[in-house]
């Protein structure tokens, strides 16, 4: 195991890079601040360096929330604002390190893909598959805060979403019914909508904590 000296990466951390694109970005993000003991605590468990995106906001973020609320990308996480850190998130998952949340319950896990080389996979809400997005972490990131969220999600999103999304706490989802993954689902003008907590969510989509 790492110690923290080892995961501090002062020569490259890649930080500057991640605010470089946060100030560019076509839609807000939301940089929630770490909480410092918190956050070296949360690399250690992560066992990542800094120069990496993935230990960069793990440790300089309490976690990043994009498009009014939409994503939920995990950091060190923020009591203050309700949103669980990487490690809590995973701490009973198996099978991958998910890595952020959305706000229809998809979840985003990092795992080896078909090459075998860590790719960024998606549980999609509206179709209960895991996708693989072909990206590593930083270049899937890099992606999601430079503008790709739009085409992404395109078809998900109803007349009014950002207001609705922005009023759902980060510790929560949006239910809909019937299902995404039924055909009455894809019907945007049929179907309700109701906060949920997140952890109901990923029980809906297939996401089961070990042990339960």
């Amino acid at each position: 195991m790492r110690s923290l000296t080892e995961l501090l990466d002062t020569d490259d951390p890649a930080w500057p890079e991640i605010e470089v694109a946060i100030v560019v970005a076509p839609y807000p993000v939301v940089v929630l601040d770490a909480d410092p003991q918190r956050a070296d605590q949360e690399l250690l468990r992560a066992q990542v360096t800094t120069r990496s995106w993935l230990g960069s906001v793990i440790h300089h973020s309490g976690g990043l929330v994009l498009d009014h609320g939409w994503l939920r990308v995990l950091g060190s996480g923020s009591e203050q604002h309700g949103l669980a850190s990487l490690g809590e998130i995973n701490e009973r998952i198996a099978g991958g390190l998910i890595v952020a949340q959305d706000v229809l319950g998809g979840q985003f896990a990092w795992t080896s893909g078909t090459s075998g080389k860590p790719t960024i996979r998606y549980l999609a809400p509206d179709t209960l598959r895991w996708e693989d997005t072909e990206c590593g972490y930083g270049d899937w990131l890099g992606a999601m805060i430079g503008g790709a969220m739009a085409g992404f999600y395109e078809e998900l999103r109803w007349p009014g979403w950002a207001d609705e999304v922005a009023a759902c706490r980060l510790d929560q989802a949006i239910n809909v019914w019937p299902p995404l993954w039924t055909r009455e689902g894809k019907d945007q003008d049929s179907v309700s909508r109701r906060f949920i907590p997140m952890s109901e969510a990923m029980s809906l989509v297939g996401v089961a904590e070990t042990g339960t």
